[in-house]
């Protein structure tokens, strides 16, 4: 049976199946924002799992982790690929690519991506996951000043606002602690360049992922073999380690999955709103379960980075009202 043949068994065997009565009633337009709004909220509590999967992982280090998952997601999004015939569709799009110029402009955000999935499995088991989770609040912030810096766009009063007491809340936590924490800067510094990088490319998420991930993948091994071969021989000599590792592989590829969908499905204000609960999670798995430090005096510099995000996503619910009321006066008109 041909992959393709396959994606189609399985969507009519998945479109028989008994489905929650809000997916199946109401307009084809609020089933698909009731999906979407359930993949978003599926993929956030799935990047939360992640995020302190780490520390199940113990004695490999957060680097170590970071390596196998690079591993294992790049060898999940291959099998997803491959059974779900749309490989050949991604390299397609990579072949268009004919000089060395267009290569080395692709690759550029590459590291950026990297870096970030670093951090990501570093930060939380070596106390700076409720650093890093703050930048993950600012990251909209940010995506808001690059958009008006790089593009153009106009600020609302409410995104003044919320910029505004974001700007006040990170200078609050500088005066407090003479710095800020390297982990806050990387995430909502270098984060919206890979996204505005992709963007301008015009390369989707997952042939983006793509690539990010095969590129990595000899420099991973090489790390295993040469730098970290106790690591390969833990791994490699313990069933609970390779099960572990490949469930790591593949909620990171549905994490990723389920976002991508989410986006496509939803208004750009609604996934916007929604990806709040990421960091909001992320935050309190730090403080709780991971035990990472939270002074009370923080809470004031970011008490007024969270009104900020207040301001942000009053923005966001202005925006999506006025754009229900708009279609249902053309509906009438």
């Amino acid at each position: 049976m041909s992959t393709s043949t396959l994606s189609t068994t399985l969507a009519s065997t998945l479109s028989r199946l008994p489905m929650p009565a809000m997916w199946t009633t109401g307009t084809a337009q609020q089933r698909t924002l009731m999906m979407g709004v359930s993949l978003a909220v599926l993929s956030n509590l799935l990047f939360g799992v992640l995020y302190a999967y780490g520390s199940f992982l113990a004695p490999l280090s957060g680097t170590q982790v970071f390596i196998w998952r690079m591993l294992a997601m790049w060898a999940a999004l291959i099998g997803y690929l491959v059974i779900s015939g749309r490989l050949t569709s991604h390299l397609d799009k990579l072949k268009t690519l004919r000089s060395l110029k267009q290569w080395a402009w692709l690759l550029l955000p590459t590291p950026i991506f990297l870096s970030q999935f670093w951090l990501f499995m570093w930060a939380p088991v070596n106390g700076q996951g409720v650093q890093t989770a703050m930048g993950y609040f600012l990251f909209p912030l940010m995506m808001v000043v690059f958009g008006c810096v790089l593009f153009g766009e106009k600020l609302s009063r409410l995104q003044w606002l919320a910029v505004g007491f974001a700007a006040l809340g990170v200078s609050s936590e500088i005066v407090r602690t003479q710095s800020v924490s390297w982990a806050t800067l990387w995430v909502c510094g270098t984060y919206p360049l890979y996204y505005i990088l992709r963007r301008l490319q015009g390369i989707g998420a997952v042939t983006g992922l793509l690539v990010d991930l095969t590129i990595f993948a000899p420099f991973a091994l090489a790390y295993l073999f040469f730098i970290a071969p106790s690591s390969l021989s833990l791994v490699s000599g313990s069933g609970f380690f390779i099960a572990m590792l490949a469930g790591l592989g593949v909620l990171s590829v549905l994490a990723m999955k389920t976002n991508v969908d989410a986006s496509q499905m939803l208004p750009v204000n609604v996934y916007g709103m929604m990806s709040y609960l990421e960091p909001a999670l992320l935050f309190i798995l730090a403080v709780t379960v991971l035990g990472n430090p939270f002074e009370s005096a923080m809470i004031y510099s970011y008490g007024l980075i969270w009104l900020g995000i207040v301001f942000l996503i009053a923005h966001g619910v202005r925006q999506l009202r006025s754009a229900r009321k708009q279609r249902l006066n053309t509906l009438t008109a």
